[in-house]
């Protein structure tokens, strides 16, 4: 069975937000943990994300959002060809630009965004009205990383204020990437 590994953003995922009810309601799914959401450092952010696909009995597939998405751009430039092997897919959600003006701070390492292409398939899917990326920005983070772009209209920055619930269209394109 293929494991989802959840890479939540800045500040975490509440309980209202879709990778939480994700979390909940299937027991393919596992939370990549974080020891500081507050202040990241992108090293240790990297390296968690290194060891919980690494601890996978198989093969792995993200759902990453947010400041997620950026540790999977990083952790793809470094991760090593043996625990690359293991993603079959990666579902990026609300990548936000680390690099923009308007960037919370307080996180420290993510800045420039990796802009090579990943070595798995991978999904971006963002929304007109994020204020944590344009979707200029964001349609150039999918073509970069040779990702896939899927805009979901209005939806903010994709998170608890969306009020997805258990998000059935992001399930349908996780599922596409093989989960």
């Amino acid at each position: 069975m293929t494991e989802i590994l959840l890479i939540p953003g800045l500040w975490n995922s509440g309980p209202e937000h879709w990778q939480s009810y994700w979390e909940g309601a299937r027991s393919d799914c596992r939370r990549v943990e974080q020891s500081d959401w507050q202040t990241p450092r992108r090293a240790d952010w990297v390296e968690a994300l290194d060891r919980a696909i690494g601890a996978a009995a198989g093969d792995v597939v993200l759902a990453a959002h947010s400041l997620g998405c950026a540790t999977v751009a990083h952790w793809a430039a470094t991760a090593g060809v043996g625990t690359r092997e293991k993603v079959r897919g990666a579902l990026l959600v609300a990548p936000s630009d680390v690099e923009a003006p308007n960037y919370p701070t307080g996180t420290v390492g993510f800045r420039p965004m990796p802009l090579e292409p990943l070595s798995f398939a991978t999904i971006v899917m963002a929304s007109q009205d994020d204020i944590w990326v344009s979707p200029a920005r964001a349609e150039a983070f999918a073509r970069a990383w040779g990702s896939r772009f899927v805009d979901v209209g209005n939806r903010g920055h994709i998170n608890s204020d969306s009020k997805l619930g258990a998000w059935p269209e992001g399930q349908a394109l996780l599922a596409s990437l093989g989960a």
